[in-house]
């Protein structure tokens, strides 16, 4: 298990645009300590390789037990290279970050987005995952949802501690 530690809000990392993923051994290396961290969260459903001290164009998802995860759910998806090549629809909905564990708050996102990611044809994403995918896409193009918001004062909330 290759659990690492996550990088919090102002760390400079975090608004940093990333290269390109690696090749071969080192990003599936990646892939494993991305997957492992995001699992050691209970609740989390994505992050990014930057979020963990990786420069890398490389995210993973997995909605696949989420309440919210819609019927077409893809499961554990791995980002690699990721590019938005269409999206449609526009909804307002509450966000967290693994990256600022104390706020969330109401952005604006796409309802449907189409991503080519390397080495696949373009996928398809739906409602919450949609989201999340484009959560995550922001991370390596160095954007926090609190960039995302339109009103720091009124769409920003403190998150709720859970009991």
């Amino acid at each position: 298990m290759a659990v690492r530690k996550v990088l919090l809000y102002p760390d400079p990392l975090l608004k940093r645009v990333c290269a390109p993923a690696p090749e071969g051994e080192a990003l599936k290396s990646v892939i494993t300590d991305l997957t492992d961290t995001m699992r050691s969260f209970p609740g989390c459903v994505g992050i990014a390789a930057p979020q963990i001290g990786y420069e890398f164009r490389v995210a993973v998802i997995d909605l696949s037990n989420h309440k919210k995860a819609p019927p077409s759910v893809h499961g554990l998806t791995t980002l690699v290279d990721p590019e938005v090549t269409a999206s449609e629809g526009h909804e307002i909905a509450r966000e967290g970050c693994l990256s600022i564990p104390q706020l969330t708050a109401n952005v604006a996102r796409a309802e449907t987005a189409t991503v080519r990611v390397r080495g696949s044809d373009e996928l398809v994403f739906d409602g919450f995952e949609a989201r999340c995918v484009l959560h995550e896409i922001d991370h390596l193009d160095g954007l926090l949802f609190l960039d995302r918001v339109t009103s720091l004062t009124r769409d920003v909330f403190p998150r709720k501690q859970r009991k």
